[in-house]
């Protein structure tokens, strides 16, 4: 039955006298009343798809750039880099955990499989024993071991299963701490959490002697990344809806509770690492463009947007993306970034390069810094 009919049995039982004119002018009513929504709902995909984006400030730019292990790592969605190998760990699309090695010459890259985790392997932190620690998205938090076998250290809390495990990194007293990036969407529809904008994430720590999981803070908005402070005094997380990475104190007077890092970021944040000499990278896989804005200002947008994102395809909304160089107070000092850096998720120092990674790519991205 059309709305229409359903209007019009619905007058015709609270009133039996009511008239024909008026009985017509209702249908006509919400034939423009859906005309409009109709057009406002076009009005607005329009100004989605068709506004520039913001203007940044470009700090710094590398005159080279490099395509690193074209097609042979697909979606290289974080990097872990032992040094004492001189390989670079990253998950793959495909459950594998590859070794990359570190070149003069990309030419003279070798990739190897070195562990399938059955899952979809993103965020990585090597402990300092040798072990990897990986926030698996399918299968939780793991741990693979120098004689390559997986294990599964926890893929629930509280009796909620961890959905989107993400971000992971390993404190020197061996405390592991990772993020459940959305306990509401999987790898497969995240895009969907970024564009409801609602906070279903939360940020963990796993201790290895207990073997326990303690949530140290709900209701985020699809935290990523995470890092241990090089002091060993808070670690940080990004919240990727948010466009801030906040601290949380593990040790001092402050201990347990939450401040800010850095906010206002000129982009949205994924993975933060560490990389010495007073320097955190943190990846940025789009700049703020007035796209996003208008989805974070207003949520009648972000349900259209949803409505699109499921009938017609993912918006692509994406501008320049880049790493952003902050210091040990979280205050910006360089910023590198172009439209190829476009949805990147990692990227880190080694040597006079960055490399990056991203979710979307079949391959790594090399920086020239000299």
């Amino acid at each position: 039955m059309s709305h229409a009919s359903s209007n019009s049995l619905s007058s015709s039982l609270h009133s039996i006298s009511e008239s024909p004119t008026k009985r017509r002018t209702r249908p006509r009513t919400w034939l423009l009343t859906s005309l409009f929504a109709i057009t406002f709902m076009i009005a607005t995909v329009a100004i989605l798809y068709g506004l520039g984006p913001l203007k940044a400030v470009q700090l710094r730019w590398p005159v080279k750039s490099e395509i690193v292990a074209q097609g042979e790592v697909v979606g290289p969605e974080d990097l872990a880099y032992d040094k004492r190998r001189r390989v670079i760990y990253t998950g793959c699309e495909d459950g594998w955990i590859k070794r990359v090695t570190v070149a003069d010459s990309v030419a003279d890259t070798v990739v190897e499989n070195w562990v399938n985790t059955g899952g979809r392997p993103l965020g990585l932190a090597l402990e300092k024993s040798g072990e990897l620690m990986v926030a698996d998205a399918v299968k939780g938090l793991l741990r693979v071991t120098r004689k390559k076998k997986v294990e599964v250290l926890a893929d629930e809390v509280e009796g909620l299963k961890f959905n989107l495990t993400d971000g992971v990194d390993v404190a020197e007293d061996g405390t592991i701490y990772f993020t459940d990036a959305t306990y509401k969407y999987s790898l497969e529809d995240y895009y969907n959490d970024i564009i409801e904008g609602r906070p279903h994430g939360r940020f963990m720590n796993y201790n290895p002697e207990t073997k326990n999981v303690t949530v140290l803070a709900r209701n985020l908005y699809f935290p990523n990344g995470v890092v241990v402070s090089s002091d060993q005094h808070f670690v940080i997380y990004c919240e990727t809806i948010k466009k801030r990475c906040r601290k949380y104190y593990i040790k001092g007077p402050k201990k347990g509770r939450i401040g800010e890092f850095c906010r206002d970021l000129p982009g949205m944040p994924d993975n933060i690492h560490y990389v010495g000499q007073g320097q955190y990278y943190i990846a940025m896989a789009t700049s703020l463009t007035p796209q996003w804005d208008l989805l974070r200002r207003y949520p009648f947008i972000r349900k259209v947007a949803a409505m699109v994102t499921k009938h017609v395809g993912r918006l692509h909304v994406e501008d320049n993306g880049g790493v952003l160089v902050v210091n040990l107070e979280g205050k910006p000092t360089a910023h590198y970034y172009d439209t190829e850096l476009s949805l990147i998720s990692s990227g880190i120092k080694i040597e006079n390069y960055i490399y990056c990674g991203s979710l979307m790519y079949p391959y790594l991205i090399r920086l020239d810094l000299k």
